[in-house]
């Protein structure tokens, strides 16, 4: 069994305001310590399972923040940004059996964490086909279009909520809640422990239930906070102006999409 696991550090145990999850600010090292601990706790439950073969994408701001030797020996690990459309699954093709999503957070326009955004902090809000979406979804549909079913989410409660809607049979373990500007959080070592045998558990199972259909075809909204950023995205081809911050685009090809979301988001 090959796994691919994307991290992210914004839905680890304990991370609230944004200088703990910036890798010039002093108070991250220790989240991104617990980072490495939470993937590799779903490293080590993906082993127990039966996976001969993990590639893990360090998916967070610089994609520089996993310690590899803190993580299992059979783990290949993809740092820093290669451009690609995929962007928080670069790399993930039809040969991976599975996808796990470690660290993700709620979308923008959530009140589920302080942390809250979708791939960029210019956005108020996306929505794709009128649902509004998560790192997590973006990257989710992006798996279905290799047939590569996501299996296990680790994150906020909102953001473990939305997976729910989209797919009930994706596991989920939420170690964070957000209440205003603060955050409720399981112990550390709890999180980890959870993680292991709920990645263990969701790569025991039936896969095919964790699938996901893609639509027939896309519509994206943009709502930008700025009006500025709103008039240069309209300038993307296809894409249009349809008030002052919001653009749309529609498109058959899921890929179209994330071409789109690697320029204007």
């Amino acid at each position: 069994m090959k796994v691919f696991i994307s991290a992210d550090l914004e839905g680890i145990t304990g991370t609230t305001v944004w200088g703990e999850v910036e890798k010039d600010k002093p108070d991250s090292a220790g989240f991104r310590k617990q980072m490495t601990a939470e993937v590799g706790a779903a490293c080590k439950g993906a082993m127990e399972a039966g996976a001969k073969e993990i590639w893990v994408k360090d998916a967070h701001e610089t994609g520089r923040n996993l310690n590899a030797c803190e993580l299992p020996v059979e783990v290949k690990l993809i740092k820093a940004w290669s451009g690609h459309p995929f962007q928080m699954v670069q790399e993930l093709d039809e040969s991976f059996d599975a996808a796990m999503m470690i660290g993700y957070h709620s979308r923008a326009g959530s009140s589920g964490s302080p942390l809250s955004h979708t791939m960029t902090f210019n956005a108020a809000c996306v929505t794709i086909n009128g649902r509004y979406a998560s790192e997590f979804l973006i990257h989710a549909y992006a798996a279905s279009t290799k047939n590569v079913p996501v299996v296990f989410v680790s994150g906020d409660t909102d953001l473990c909520g939305e997976v729910k809607e989209v797919n009930p049979g994706i596991r989920t373990v939420d170690v964070k809640k957000g209440s205003g500007a603060s955050t409720i959080n399981i112990h550390p070592e709890l999180a980890v422990q959870k993680i292991r045998e709920s990645a263990r558990q969701a790569l025991s199972g039936d896969f095919q239930i964790c699938r996901i259909s893609l639509p027939d075809r896309f519509k994206v909204e943009i709502t930008y906070k700025n009006h500025f950023d709103a008039f240069r995205a309209s300038f993307y081809p296809g894409a249009q102006l349809t008030d002052a911050l919001t653009i749309a685009y529609e498109a058959e090809n899921y890929f179209d999409i994330l071409r789109c979301f690697l320029f204007i988001l």
